[in-house]
């Protein structure tokens, strides 16, 4: 059992930046794909990044490329998401996720991660 636990969430105002953090409690994340996906009132879970942690390649939603970037930390514990250029349509409750069996096609797909977070607000404000 993985528990994952994010922090950073909060309000900013349009074109601000935000870093959030995924720390897993006690344990190595290596092996791991780790992923953030975000879900906003009344609209569907959706994908916004995610990272290997062993080789640290990048995936990204289109609606993020060139604002966001997602990292790891060298002791591959903890997952951030640092989010520049924030916009209102950016609000959501943002989750942490990970697994260990994911090919690459499946990195953007919620239901193929094993582990999920609790979530951290993200609140844009125009």
């Amino acid at each position: 059992q993985v528990e994952l636990v994010e922090s950073g969430g909060g309000t900013v105002q349009d074109g601000g930046s935000l870093r959030l953090s995924c720390a897993a409690s006690g344990r190595t994340l290596s092996g791991y794909t780790m992923g953030w996906f975000r879900q906003a009132p009344g609209k569907e879970r959706e994908f916004v990044a995610a990272i290997r942690m062993n080789g640290a390649h990048t995936y990204y939603a289109d609606s993020v490329k060139g604002r966001f970037t997602i990292s790891r930390d060298s002791a591959k514990t903890t997952v951030y998401l640092q989010m520049d250029g924030l916009k209102p349509e950016d609000t959501a409750l943002y989750y942490c996720a990970g697994d260990r069996h994911l090919i690459v096609s499946s990195v953007g797909i919620g239901s193929q991660y094993d582990y999920w977070g609790q979530g951290t607000q993200v609140t844009v404000s125009s």
